[in-house]
């Protein structure tokens, strides 16, 4: 399949219908980071680990100023590498291990970007998470056509602002969606 501009996933939701059994992505909210011909990458955003950022930065003894909302979620980005943290921030800026999404969004991985934030300097809107979800060639196309996901443009205030839990319904209202009316039966007219 050739990718045209207008098939490209990049900066969208991904918005697991009901029918989605897979354990990692059931009620889940992706938002895709990157999309192309080889495949796609996206970070789970409505999953908390159970983790914090202070408990992370304290693990990677990386000290935070006093005014750091340390009790912030740590997501579960995906299954791909969990060991590995992402940070979806805006601004975009210059880190030093970024892949800019938008001219306002990117994702990075690199540790600059978490020790701004921990003294208060970093990107104004942030959320981290361990690990992404990764598709191969084609996969993830395959998977929206049998009806596993919906998809439509990311929302940054549905992004860093709603809260984790409301997430999913709130991504699917942006298409006019209200996930408590889809049906977990999935098929083909």
């Amino acid at each position: 399949m050739v990718m045209s501009e207008t098939s490209c996933l990049t900066n969208h939701f991904l918005i697991a219908m009901p029918a989605l059994a897979d354990p990692n992505f059931s009620h889940t909210v992706t938002y895709i980071c990157e999309h192309n011909q080889k495949g796609a990458m996206g970070i789970v955003i409505n999953r908390p680990s159970g983790l914090t950022l202070g408990e992370v930065l304290e693990h990677m003894d990386i000290e935070a100023s006093p005014r750091v909302d340390l009790q912030m979620p740590v997501f579960e980005g995906g299954p791909v590498e969990p060991e590995h943290g992402f940070v979806v921030h805006a601004p975009v800026g210059a880190w030093d291990s970024s892949l800019k999404v938008t001219d306002e969004i990117a994702v990075t991985t690199s540790r600059d970007v978490l020790s701004a934030i921990a003294h208060g300097e970093g990107p104004k809107r942030h959320l981290f998470a361990l690990g992404y979800a990764g598709w191969g060639a084609g996969q993830l196309e395959e998977e929206i056509a049998n009806n596993a996901w919906l998809s439509g443009p990311a929302d940054p205030p549905t992004l860093f602002e709603t809260a984790p839990e409301q997430r999913w319904a709130a991504a699917a209202a942006l298409l006019g969606v209200d996930v408590n009316l889809l049906s977990s039966q999935i098929g083909h007219a």
